[in-house]
């Protein structure tokens, strides 16, 4: 996680010296709400990154729980109790990768980027592309307004965050997905059952994503039908940024939401100084691969500058 902080304290004065108008409360509060889903997503994919698996098909589920939002709120669901409905829809395509991975025991990355797709191409056809218009005027930000909307917004994502970085270091379900992804086998033989965390670490992370694919949609008037795309990808970078083991067994939540800050402000930090926006997916590319390849990296040259000596 060092490296990490090290990068957003050295963007951070950057900025603070170069451009400080990035530090204008407008600015920030858009930044913030620009990425709350991908805060959401990125530590749903850190619970199934550390039981040793991975999830490219979160962008689709939230285009879909985005669309069941929409026309529930047409169909006269009031705001505050499409919620638990959307958490319940986003539970149900998460338990579908987790019965394939778990059960059948396809790996990860094949039933993912099925699902992705199915998903995604199921929403099409359903939908015809078509967004979700004629919204009840209490959809938007939960009927509570421009003010207290984002702040209900934010608030809710924090506890959220909050409760799952707390459980997973005292809970001993939190404890047991580290100790899957560690070594499944090892798991097994305390008394664990590997399958069934894999398979519950599946279907809490289509629970955040179907809460953030809510929280997503009630900033705007209308809701598109297209959510989510390319959200795997800055979810995963996020959760690898942030100290988590591809492999499984390491990371944390602080790690990830501090991924999320770093990867979500490149964007409009570059604007900020005057850099061409077209480079942003370069660097974010640069980051991640500095963050995979530093560990392994990091050691091999510390024995070659002491061979040198």
């Amino acid at each position: 996680m060092k490296p990490v902080l090290l990068a957003l304290t050295a963007l951070a004065i950057l900025l603070a010296v170069v451009a400080p108008g990035f530090y204008s409360p407008g600015n920030l509060r858009e930044l913030a709400l620009n990425n709350v889903a991908a805060l959401l997503a990125a530590v749903a994919v850190t619970l199934v990154i550390l039981c040793g698996e991975i999830d490219i098909s979160i962008g689709s589920q939230l285009a879909v729980c985005s669309v069941i939002v929409g026309e529930l709120a047409r169909a006269g669901v009031p705001a505050w109790g499409l919620l638990p409905i959307a958490a319940a829809a986003g539970a149900g395509l998460g338990a579908v990768n987790g019965v394939l991975v778990s059960g059948w025991r396809i790996p990860s990355i094949v039933a993912t980027l099925a699902t992705m797709a199915i998903f995604r191409d199921g929403l099409r056809w359903a939908t015809g592309g078509a967004w979700v218009q004629d919204l009840p005027a209490g959809f938007q930000w939960f009927g509570l307004g421009q003010r207290a909307g984002p702040v209900a917004v934010f608030s809710l994502t924090a506890v959220i965050v909050a409760v799952l970085a707390w459980s997973l270091r005292h809970l001993t379900a939190g404890r047991a997905l580290y100790a899957t992804g560690s070594n499944s086998e090892a798991a097994r033989l305390l008394g664990l059952r590997p399958q069934r965390l894999v398979f519950g670490a599946f279907t809490a992370a289509g629970a955040l994503v179907g809460i953030a694919a809510c929280l997503n949609a009630v900033r705007f008037v209308e809701v598109p039908a297209n959510a989510g795309l390319g959200l795997e990808m800055k979810a995963i970078a996020a959760a690898v940024i942030g100290g988590a083991a591809i492999t499984g067994g390491r990371g944390t939540v602080a790690g990830t939401v501090a991924g999320v800050a770093l990867l979500g402000a490149i964007g409009t930090a570059l604007t900020f100084l005057h850099v061409d926006a077209s480079w942003e997916k370069a660097i974010q590319g640069a980051i991640i691969l500095a963050a995979v390849a530093g560990p392994a990296v990091a050691p091999s040259f510390a024995r070659s500058v002491r061979a040198a000596r």
